[in-house]
């Protein structure tokens, strides 16, 4: 049957920090899948690598399968082979296919975390990266110039027929790329009781797999598939893990290991049933490979993430380098610097001679492996951490906001400066990504628009919870943002 385009198919595409991410059925069509395959195409063809495959691979969401299906065509159309993998993948497994196969470009079909209702495109280059902004914005603005005459595409049977399409199998060896970075002599002989929670998402067989290698005593929740994620969010948080929490604590197991939709982050819950932010995940794993391992080396983090690694950082003797959001500008940050681990305070972080990109399946692996050879509960484990460097509290808020308004409230705080007073002796203000400002007392607050939402969002820190909800709440009652 001949897919016909209509004004309706042609939505603007639109990439922002974490890739193409629009609603089925509206912005996200057969049509603009069809179009980034094409203006991909093309670009692969410019650069002279198209005899180098393309790995693509999807999540769970609602007709990820087929949009796979249906750009792998059009790259088989362009004389270019697309490797499909041919079962639900996580994202870090698809990047790390990438590297592995030594392929210019790699794509993703996931909105990771975003509501059920999203889907979208995350594109990689060579080596498993996430393609930086001087690859999506030209291949955004070609593919929104092609028209349905302009997408060239072979059929699915005559191009698995012709061989060029292939289905791709990697999930066993990115596991035992896993297996063998980890310690599972230590694992071992902890005999460790962990829940998962893959929130109907893509983590359970990586991550199950590997813990059950290293004897641990696994327990699974929320693993089949559901297209609407039981109609939460597929974002760990305090307010999405409530289950999870619950499931720790009557089964007395010494974590629970929950990931997002596409498994590139994590959340974690300690043996008391206390959620821990992936702020204090990122402290924990950093001061584990400088103090346990014996690595040496600065951290990475974005501008909106715990200012907690820098007191390690110092500590140590190392440095805590700051970057945009948008994990491409850490995993980049991690090979100029040749850094320990990078990570943001949204859930993501990778660990150094790991794949470029989040991965919350070996991120969860790591994070067992300190349990058992720290030989403490999770909980004490943390305690340690902030008798040691101290508490910082974050405090964070979404908030939807008319498109007209955006211009404008943009304009007055990048533009104007025109700040609140917060009552506090400033240090410094960074308009570098969003606006950024930092206080004397060691407190900050930022406020930027979402590179994958309709959303502003403003982040703060401080020494108490409390602290930090009133640099929240000042920002939000200047602006008249509730």
């Amino acid at each position: 049957m001949t897919h016909v385009t209509t004004a309706a198919d042609i939505v603007p595409i639109s990439f922002g920090t974490g890739g193409w991410r629009a609603v089925i059925a509206d912005g996200f069509t057969r049509f603009n899948v069809e179009r980034v395959a094409q203006a991909l195409a093309d670009r692969i063809h410019a650069e002279g690598v198209a005899d180098r495959p393309v790995v693509i691979g999807y999540d769970q969401r609602f007709l990820s399968p087929e949009f796979t299906w249906w750009a792998a065509e059009v790259l088989a159309g362009n004389g270019i082979r697309a490797h499909v993998i041919d079962r639900a993948a996580p994202t870090p497994m698809i990047m790390w296919t990438v590297r592995d196969l030594g392929c210019a470009y790699g794509v993703a079909v996931t909105a990771s975390h975003n509501p059920a209702t999203y889907n979208g495109l995350k594109i990689f280059t060579a080596g498993g990266r996430d393609a930086e902004v001087e690859v999506t914005t030209p291949l955004q603005e070609h593919a929104n110039t092609l028209h349905a005459p302009d997408v060239r595409r072979l059929e699915r049977r005559t191009a698995l027929a012709q061989g060029a399409i292939t289905t791709q199998t990697s999930m066993n060896w990115y596991i035992d790329a896993i297996l063998d970075a980890v310690d599972l002599e230590a694992i071992r002989h902890a005999h460790l009781k962990i829940v998962l929670d893959p929130m109907f998402g893509v983590s359970r067989t990586c991550l199950q797999t590997i813990l059950m290698t290293a004897r641990c005593d696994v327990d699974t929740i929320h693993e089949r598939r559901d297209t609407l994620f039981g109609g939460r969010l597929p974002s760990p948080s305090s307010a999405t893990t409530f289950a999870l929490a619950k499931e720790v604590l009557e089964r007395g197991a010494a974590l629970g290991i929950a990931t997002d939709g596409d498994a590139d982050r994590l959340g974690v819950i300690d043996d008391t049933g206390a959620f821990l932010h992936p702020n204090q995940i990122l402290v924990l794993l950093y001061d584990y490979l400088l103090e346990d391992r014996g690595w040496h080396g600065p951290v990475v983090r974005n501008v909106a993430t715990t200012h907690l690694l820098d007191r390690v950082a110092a500590e140590h003797g190392e440095t805590c380098y700051e970057v945009p959001v948008g994990f491409k500008w850490v995993s980049a940050a991690i090979d100029r610097y040749d850094a320990v681990l990078g990570g943001e305070s949204s859930g993501g972080l990778t660990v150094r001679g790991h794949i470029a990109g989040k991965d919350g399946i070996y991120a969860g692996a790591l994070l067992v492996e300190m349990v058992a050879r720290r030989a403490k509960p999770l909980s004490r484990i943390y305690a340690d951490i902030v008798a040691r460097y101290g508490r910082l509290e974050m405090v964070e808020s979404s908030l939807e906001f008319d498109p007209e308004v955006k211009e404008p409230l943009t304009r007055r705080i990048m533009v104007q400066r025109d700040l609140p007073d917060f009552g506090l002796e400033v240090r410094t203000v960074s308009t570098a990504d969003g606006c950024k400002v930092v206080f004397t007392d060691g407190s900050w607050v930022i406020t930027r628009f979402s590179g994958t939402e309709p959303l502003l969002r403003v982040f703060a820190e401080a020494g108490t919870t409390e602290q930090a909800q009133r640099l929240v709440d000042t920002v939000q009652d200047y602006y008249q943002l509730h």
